[in-house]
């Protein structure tokens, strides 16, 4: 052979072995690793482009390589980054939307727009925008529920959802699981104390307020039910603090009591408009499984446990309540 030939031999050989390693870096090469050795997370929002996630994927230059072949358009969502990824499987992640959900918590908040901000610190969504379709009359109306009663949609869990979920999908995901919590044992429940499924959860709000105290939870319950079956009014401190405006009242005077509002139970009769809160669980079976008793009053007691002292008349009440006041007074609780 002359040696033309071979050195042609010889360059071909190294051009594919150049190729191959080109294409073996290209396919087996491993995510940028982190000092700490963990796992970690790629946001990717509306504004993203595709250079902006190419940064956040810190794949430099194979990014590009990829983009010849594969074609790339942003999806938003959250995405996990394993160490032991290949560069080719985390932009295949990205290219195809392949997202990590997140552990979203439905905690008991107070009013929608606590609740707003609290679900857009884990979500991609905007708190002004939940705050804004759960506000709106129209919207709730649309799922069955007014601005007054559209806490009664949600159940306090830990759900897993996707980072970028819209407001309307998440929406629909809290009626699929209202719906699973509202089974026909609930459903029946409900029914045999007279109250729909938004009235339960109204009154769990009052019994949540009252005490925290799950175990007492049912024997309060069951106090209220007791006032609506003879038309007595609720007289719930919390509804009268939700009407102020204010939970961190520790006194109720009579100033209160004489606020104008729908949601004073010391003014109006019956159940409030909705829930004062999201109920919990907790609230809301209290409220079906309450304790059948003859009481009419409860006072906190004296020990400041968060528990009460219940009574059947007013003369019995009223010792209770001087108790609890002097036990205030003492403390300098105004």
């Amino acid at each position: 052979m002359n040696k033309k030939f071979l050195w042609g031999i010889a360059g071909l050989a190294a051009i594919v072995t150049g190729v191959a390693l080109f294409v073996y870096s290209m396919i087996s090469a491993k995510v940028p690793s982190r000092e700490d050795g963990n796992e970690w997370l790629i946001y990717i929002d509306r504004d993203d482009t595709a250079d902006s996630v190419k940064a956040k994927s810190e794949l430099g230059w194979r990014w590009d390589a990829y983009s010849k072949v594969f074609s790339f358009h942003p999806h938003t969502g959250r995405y996990r980054v394993e160490q032991e990824m290949s560069c080719l499987q985390l932009y295949r992640l990205l290219r195809n939307g392949t997202q990590e959900p997140v552990k979203l918590v439905i905690p008991n908040s107070r009013t929608m727009e606590m609740l707003a901000s609290v679900l857009s610190q884990s979500l991609m969504v905007d708190s002004a925008e939940i705050a804004s379709a759960l506000t709106d009359s129209i919207y709730c109306a649309t799922h069955g529920y007014t601005t007054a009663t559209i806490p009664a949609l949600f159940i306090p869990n830990t759900y897993e959802v996707y980072w970028d979920v819209s407001v309307d999908k998440l929406v629909e995901r809290m009626e699929r699981e209202n719906n699973r919590f509202w089974t026909a044992e609930r459903k029946a429940k409900a029914e045999a104390i007279g109250l729909t499924h938004e009235q339960v959860a109204t009154l769990a709000s009052i019994v949540d307020e009252e005490t925290a105290n799950n175990a007492e939870k049912p024997m309060i319950a069951g106090l209220y039910l007791n006032r609506l079956r003879i038309g007595m009014l609720l007289q719930a401190d919390p509804t009268v603090k939700f009407a102020v405006g204010d939970f961190s009242l520790r006194r109720i005077l009579n100033k209160h009591l004489l606020i104008e509002s729908p949601y004073n139970t010391y003014r109006v009769e019956g159940l409030p408009p909705g829930p004062i809160r999201i109920a919990s669980i907790a609230g809301l079976d209290a409220v079906l499984n309450h304790v059948e008793h003859p009481y009419l009053y409860m006072c906190a007691k004296e020990d400041f446990s968060g528990t009460h002292n219940f009574a059947r008349t007013l003369p019995e009440h009223y010792r209770n309540a001087r108790r609890y006041i002097k036990a205030l007074n003492a403390r300098g609780i105004k």
